[in-house]
């Protein structure tokens, strides 16, 4: 809404409103914009300071049916309002509130702004464990990056002390003195409104309460609140849908997401195209494309991306006493792009049990894109076995296809290599220990265990293939990119030579990682948004970066002391020769699926003729 220039009413205009029962405290406090009308307004109650636009067009209730601007039935006490806005059949008052252009306000019983009020911005919530200390503080720019980062290190007091004192400065700044309807903005059938801020074009329409929240909507990605919905101490971002009696509170929703059907949600926070629907979620860090879609399901305590959980999931961490669960690197990427450790239970019963002790030892996650099939009380690892699947050719196609964000509102950075240093890191860890396994019992054995489980010979000596397609596939993939975006050659940086790490979507070396955490806790850093902005630049800089840690892996797993032209040609055959069996092996997978009856014909066919088509994207 422009600043406008405001004048006192003539004796004419109050002449005409008292006339249509409308009535002031006191009409000197009712100031309107130049070319003020008072002919749209009817049995209007004005107390204290009063602003009115210009009300002079129609404005659309619903799609083919125009209805004049104007207000009607309604009280308004400190309220400011737009332009041809129309506001009708308010059953209780609005009070203290900002109201801008073109808004559409309808049968609704409060709207206030009250002592106190915070939008739902600077709470402190704790995620991953429900009875924990704080370790995110909400506020609007909020992104998986920034929140997978407090998680990480707000056990740090100096880096807990310094990043919430920059949120808070940005709140200070940006937040407005009373709540605010933007442009464009449609509520009606609603009941109460407290305490919240509503960008433009959002729709609210038969929500239940909405309560110290704030609403990141624009023209567009809009935002659609729906029937029966009550959502306290939350925010909401661009481009979200929630809908059908959700119960929200203490929560963080990013971009693009929605979340329907009942679902209940206390302290947790759900990131870019994640959906929720029917179940409950508590304390969850729910990163990008997170999905539940079964009233049986709880997230409870657990950190997930690029997730489905199933029916009759809990993972609720009482189970694991010692404190709360990462799936981060569970199924991130493809199902993950982390390595993926599909489970495949053949009891419920062990499940349970297996799956606490696999997520909790550290030297599982080192076996990466693996089965862990449960009979009875034995488990047993497949490594590797994920990498030549249908289902994860079709996630690594589906991915960024189901990136429903517009440019403009892409606060969280999602990287969909489903092969990276990060990925890979773990694949030649997991090729290593297979190896080592291989050569401690021997080539005559019919399993070999490792820890506590059981990995059959016939596993491992396919893991290690597995593992090997996917290297290969990797350099020359990184090799070719290099070539045709003209960074061939020596890196100029280390940067990027180490260890890579994850956070939430964005895939980043270790030691940038480390240097943001040591600037923020030196101040080297001034506010939060130059944190932010720090995320997008590594992000910008993520092939350079990749490019020293491939260029290192390449001389390691040759043998060579630098990239000459031989060595290239090299690296080139054996990336077509191990594309050419990855594409084979998934195409066994896709056959076996056929034969079992479960696809159709046309299907099938399909799905064949996209992997015919694999051989394009060779050169």
């Amino acid at each position: 809404m422009v600043t406008k220039n405001y004048r006192h009413l003539t004796g004419e205009e109050i002449n005409v409103l008292e006339s249509n029962s409308c009535w002031a405290e006191d009409w000197n406090k009712v100031m309107v914009a130049e070319a003020f009308s008072p002919y749209g307004f009817h049995r209007v109650v004005f107390y204290g300071d009063i602003r009115l636009g210009v009300f002079d067009q129609q404005i659309e209730v619903t799609k083919g049916f125009n209805k004049r601007a104007g207000i009607n039935d309604a009280t308004l006490r400190n309220v400011t309002v737009g332009d041809n806005c129309l506001i009708e059949r308010v059953g209780n008052y609005i009070n203290n509130y900002t109201i801008g252009d073109n808004c559409y306000i309808s049968n609704i019983s409060t709207m206030e702004t009250t002592e106190g009020a915070t939008y739902g911005e600077g709470h402190l919530i704790s995620v991953l464990n429900e009875m924990g200390d704080g370790n995110v503080v909400m506020f609007h720019d909020l992104n998986s990056q920034l929140a997978s980062f407090m998680v990480k290190y707000f056990k740090d007091k100096q880096l807990r002390d310094n990043i919430t004192r920059l949120i808070n400065e940005e709140i200070r700044f940006t937040q407005p003195e009373r709540g605010t309807i933007g442009n464009g903005v449609k509520i009606v059938n609603s009941k109460e409104i407290t305490n919240t801020v509503v960008k433009d074009d959002c729709e609210i329409n038969g929500a239940a309460r909405l309560s110290d929240c704030t609403i990141m909507s624009s023209a567009d990605a809009s935002v659609y609140i729906g029937t029966g919905v009550i959502c306290e101490n939350s925010i909401i971002c661009n481009g979200c849908s929630i809908t059908n009696s959700v119960k929200m509170q203490d929560c963080f929703v990013g971009e693009a997401c929605q979340i329907t059907n009942g679902f209940t949600a206390e302290a947790s926070v759900f990131f870019a195209n994640s959906f929720m629907a029917n179940g409950e979620a508590c304390a969850a860090f729910c990163g990008p494309f997170s999905a539940s879609h079964h009233k049986s399901s709880l997230l409870i305590g657990g950190e997930f991306s690029f997730y489905n959980a199933g029916s009759n999931t809990n993972f609720s961490n009482h189970a694991y006493k010692m404190g709360p669960l990462h799936y981060g690197t569970l199924e991130r990427g493809t199902k993950t792009a982390s390595g993926a450790y599909i489970l495949m239970p053949a009891k419920i019963g062990a499940f349970s049990v297996c799956f606490g002790k696999l997520m909790n030892h550290p030297d599982m996650r080192k076996l990466p894109f693996a089965y862990l099939i449960a009979y009875n009380e034995t488990m047993y690892i497949v490594p590797g076995r994920n990498i030549t699947t249908v289902g994860l050719y079709r996630d690594i196609k589906k991915w960024p296809k189901r990136d429903r964000r517009t440019i403009s509102c892409r606060k969280s950075i999602i990287n969909f290599d489903w092969l990276s240093p990060f990925t890979v890191g773990e694949i030649i860890e997991g090729k290593k220990i297979l190896e080592a396994l291989r050569q401690a019992g021997g080539d005559n054995v019919s399993s070999y265990n490792y820890h506590e489980y059981i990995i059959n010979a016939s596993s491992l000596r396919k893991g290690i293939k597995y593992y090997d397609i996917a290297l290969r596939i990797y350099m020359g993939a990184v090799l070719k990119r290099a070539v045709r975006e003209g960074f061939l050659g020596k890196p100029t940086s280390e940067i990027g030579i180490g260890k890579w790490n994850d956070l939430s979507g964005l895939l980043l070396p270790a030691s940038e990682e480390e240097r943001l955490l040591s600037d923020i806790k030196s101040g080297a850093v001034e506010s939060i948004q130059e944190v932010l902005e720090r995320f997008k630049d590594i992000n910008d800089h993520y092939r350079e970066y990749q490019w020293a840690w491939t260029y290192k892996m390449i001389l390691d797993y040759y043998g060579l002391d630098e990239l000459t032209d031989s060595a290239m040609q090299r690296v080139r055959e054996d990336y077509v020769r191990a594309r050419r069996a990855w594409i084979a092996e998934i195409r066994k997978d896709a056959q076996k699926e056929y034969a079992m009856g479960d696809v159709e014909q046309e299907v099938f066919d399909d799905f064949i003729s996209k992997l015919d088509h694999e051989v394009d994207y060779e050169e």
